[in-house]
């Protein structure tokens, strides 16, 4: 029965203004988790590969199934800003992160993939993203600074999260190029209103870097209580899978993505006690049971 005489004019102020307002404090109560999702690769931005198809698949899936989500990714040199039509965020950029003592501005990018209704920000800068290419330059080599890049870009993604006054419940990294985040977050983050009690997840992908990331790289990642000396543990050079090792142990779950996984990450992660999710072709099911383990409500 309503409250209201039918054709009324305070029934129709009521399906006019409250109804609707029902409706949507409905879904944000349906709403489950909020999800950061920090990719070194999103498709169609870049080429094809595992790691860009599921850069874009995971998101999407996730907020089809009523997470809140935030997506971010390096703004590669080779990435096409007309066609993506990227803009920069002139309100989220201006800052400037010291990295090996120089002084770098973080460039703040967005883009929308319309056919997933995804909103992706790019990390960028001149001298580690837009005048170069991906991990390789174009003979095919690493980039010497590789682990500078991935030091700017984690930093860089987590400031940007704090300006946008945004609480994941969960960090989902994806790619080398954040294996440096869960560090930061249960360190030098930990602190921070923003991640206090964010669980981070990390996927391993059946990804090489040619060369190691050089004896500076333990240098150039203090930053608050990150010392040099936390560091013993991981070998001096840094190789791709001392950087994954790293991830591993700052992680609260580990994902393995691929079918073909360095078998020493599997089982550092078992050996670590750290929550392990085996590969998953159909994944939307198991990664979110995987993360209700991880982040219980």
């Amino acid at each position: 029965m309503s409250l209201f005489p039918k054709n009324s004019r305070f029934l129709r102020f009521y399906e006019v203004f409250f109804v609707p307002l029902h409706g949507i404090k409905k879904e944000l109560e349906m709403a489950k988790k909020k999800i950061l999702f920090i990719n070194q690769e999103i498709a169609p931005y870049v080429p094809d590969s595992d790691l860009s198809i599921m850069g874009r698949a995971l998101p999407q899936t996730m907020q089809e199934r009523n997470h809140e989500i935030r997506t971010f990714m390096p703004k590669w040199g080779n990435i096409n800003e007309r066609r993506g039509q990227l803009h920069e965020v002139i309100r989220l950029s201006g800052m400037n992160l010291i990295i090996n003592d120089t002084d770098h501005p973080l460039i703040i990018k967005v883009a929308s993939i319309p056919t997933a209704r995804i909103q992706v920000y790019f990390i960028d800068n001149d001298d580690y993203f837009t005048k170069r290419q991906m991990a390789t330059d174009e003979k095919g080599e690493d980039y010497s600074d590789n682990g500078e890049r991935a030091i700017f870009f984690a930093r860089g993604v987590l400031e940007t999260v704090k300006k946008l006054r945004w609480i994941p419940d969960i960090i989902h990294c994806q790619g080398w190029m954040s294996a440096v985040v869960p560090l930061y977050v249960k360190t030098a983050f930990h602190d921070e209103p923003s991640f206090a009690n964010t669980k981070v997840v990390t996927s391993l992908f059946a990804e090489t870097l040619k060369k190691n990331l050089g004896q500076n790289f333990k240098k150039c990642l203090e930053y608050r209580d990150v010392k040099a000396e936390m560091l013993t543990s991981y070998d001096d050079n840094f190789d791709v899978t001392e950087l994954n090792k790293l991830a591993i142990d700052y992680s609260d779950g580990v994902i393995l993505a691929d079918k073909d996984i360095n078998a020493t990450l599997r089982q550092h992660t078992i050996d670590k006690q750290i929550p392990l999710l085996d590969y998953h072709e159909d994944f939307g099911d198991a990664y979110e049971t995987f993360y209700d383990q991880i982040c219980p409500d």
